[in-house]
Formats: structure tokens, sequence, C-alpha cells
């Protein structure tokens, strides 16, 4: 090999794999989902309930609810084969560092999981179906329970805007990867 070769075999970037773009594919698409939800989340339920819209943006809310949990689904097995294949390779270097980042991601993953489900007990406690995946009614996780409609409620709410934080702490520890993006869909538009 001669040191033109070796050098550049030194700066080029490692190839990413089509795993972990599948993994950038469905992040993107659930920030896409989250932005949706935050934004049709804070606004409906400023409504007053004679709005004739309002039981509409309640069920597209409680729809990409849904979809995002499929999303979900879909990104955790594609994340079990980045871990495959990153990890059975070489085994993470267990430093402070790593575990920081590790936190962070189980945490936004726990929140992702926790905030459909907390919607859920709001929505089946409330009225049994009242969970629509646009238009097809799911069928009740948990039994109708006036009771729980106020801890349903508190429990959607303090979790959705603490997986807010998280995400801003997400985004603050990606600055550069965000600013990157920003600058290329700034580009793109």
């Amino acid at each position: 090999m001669s040191a033109t070769q070796s050098s550049e075999s030194l700066t080029t970037k490692p190839r990413i794999n089509s795993a972990f773009k599948d993994l950038m594919s469905v992040h993107w698409w659930m920030a896409g989902c989250y932005l949706v939800l935050f934004t049709t989340g804070t606004w409906m339920v400023t409504l007053e309930r004679e709005v004739s819209f309002r039981a509409s943006l309640y069920d597209f809310h409680k729809s990409i609810g849904v979809l995002t949990m499929a999303l979900l689904t879909w990104r955790i097995l594609t994340l079990l084969r980045v871990w495959w294949r990153k990890y059975t390779k070489r085994t993470p270097k267990l430093t402070p560092k790593w575990w920081k980042i590790f936190a962070l991601h189980f945490s936004l993953y726990a929140f992702m999981w926790a905030i459909p489900i907390a919607g859920f007990l709001l929505s089946n406690s409330f009225k049994s179906n009242g969970v629509k995946f646009f238009g097809i009614v799911l069928p009740d996780i948990f039994p109708e329970n006036k009771a729980m409609v106020d801890i349903g409620r508190n429990l959607h709410f303090w979790l959705a805007y603490t997986f807010l934080a998280f995400v801003i702490m997400h985004m603050l520890t990606y600055w550069k990867v965000v600013r990157a993006n920003w600058k290329r869909f700034v580009g793109f538009i």
C-alpha cells in the first residue's frame, strides 16, 4: 500500500450501513410525528368544548400517537439490528460518556413508550372505545374508569413535557448534527 492510499484510508469516513440509515430514517419520521403531537396537543387542550372540530383534532392526535407506537416498534427492531452489527464486532468501551449517552437514549425510549400508554389510560378511562387509528376503533387497554381520568391526564401531561425537556437535552448533545441538518433542510427549501 502506498503512502497516499494509506492516508486516504485514514481520512475517509466509515461507510454508514443500511441498518443505521434505516434507524436515522425512522428517527426523522418520529421527530416529525412528535412535532405534530406537541403542536396539536398544546392547541387542542386550549379549545372550548363547543368548537366543532375539537373531537376531530383529538382523534387525529390519538392516531398520530398510535402511529408513533408502530414506528417505535420498527425503531427498536432496527436499533437491535444496528447494535448487533456494531457490538458483535467489538464491545463498547463503558466510559462515563458512553453511560451518559446510553442513559439519555434509554430515557428517550422510555418516554416514547410511556406517553402513549398514559394517553391510552386517559382515553380509555374517559370513554370506552375512545382511541381510533384514522377511524379504526382500537381495543381498550384499560377499562372505563372515571376515577382514573385525572391520573391519566396528569401522567400524559407531565410525561410529555418531561420528554420535551429530554428532547431538548438530546438536541443540545448533538448540536453539530442538528445544525448541519438544519442547513441541509434550509438549502433544500
